[in-house]
């Protein structure tokens, strides 16, 4: 009597062999993301019985819903579980480790602040190892348009809502550098969405300087930025620039913590 040969293990679509946990979680992950059942499955690379029986647990479970025309969309389960964990979210606790790494590199302090009104608060601040301290605070509020965080957060809002906030904030002068008129702050920002990144030269506080990147949300709105600062007389713009890449990369880091996806 031949013996039944085993059935193998399925594998994924990268061809990495799956079991029962992974492939729930794999076929939950492609249907938050694809609505069709075909989709899902080429996602996955599971069979299609597999998949099916899957999503059926699935919606069982309310982690998936099916629409009238068929299409999957997330359930009352999953929405309740990531307002729960969104919640609970602490942006200065995801953020810290990664803003180390990057002092680590670029030799600078960092700071990671947020919007507040028409102001930025500093939530992070992580010292150098250079003999000296930047003049700021977790707490302490700035000026968007003489800050390179308040410029990121500005560079990703229209041209209406800057408008309303110059004609709050009335662009206060911090120094003799700083940006107090509003056709200039739009050249400037221009400048911003090209770069991708933000400068403050002694525009909020005489002798430093500092280049700034936008932090997003799971929703991919920016009020957050993350910073690095130091004194101008040791870092010339071209410098500064050079220390951007790896201020944006942070930034992108902080932002899919977050669960933010490009």
């Amino acid at each position: 009597m031949a013996r039944t040969q085993p059935t193998p293990p399925e594998q994924d679509a990268a061809g990495a062999k799956t079991n029962a946990s992974e492939k729930t979680l794999l076929v939950l992950e492609a249907a938050l993301r694809h609505p069709r059942f075909t989709d899902v499955v080429e996602a996955t690379g599971l069979a299609k019985a597999t998949t099916h029986r899957i999503l059926s647990t699935l919606v069982e479970r309310s982690f998936v819903v099916v629409t009238p025309d068929g299409l999957y969309q997330p359930g009352p389960q999953i929405l309740s579980l990531a307002g729960q964990a969104l919640q609970r979210l602490d942006i200065s606790a995801i953020a810290e480790p990664l803003v180390s790494e990057l002092v680590d590199r670029v030799h600078c302090t960092a700071h990671v602040g947020v919007a507040n009104g028409d102001e930025i608060v500093y939530l992070v601040r992580t010292d150098s190892d250079k003999p000296y301290q930047m003049p700021s605070r977790v707490g302490h509020a700035i000026p968007m348009h003489s800050s390179g965080i308040g410029k990121v957060v500005l560079a990703a809002r229209g041209d209406d809502e800057i408008e309303r906030f110059v004609a709050r904030s009335g662009l206060p002068q911090r120094t003799e550098r700083t940006i107090t008129q509003l056709s200039a702050l739009r050249e400037e920002l221009a400048r911003v969405r090209e770069r991708g990144y933000a400068f403050d030269l002694e525009e909020n506080v005489p002798g430093i300087v500092c280049v700034a990147a936008p932090v997003r949300d799971h929703t991919g709105t920016v009020k957050y930025g993350v910073s690095i600062s130091t004194l101008a007389v040791e870092c010339s713009p071209e410098q500064l620039e050079a220390h951007a890449p790896a201020v944006v990369e942070t930034a992108g880091q902080i932002s899919a913590a977050l669960g933010y996806t490009p």
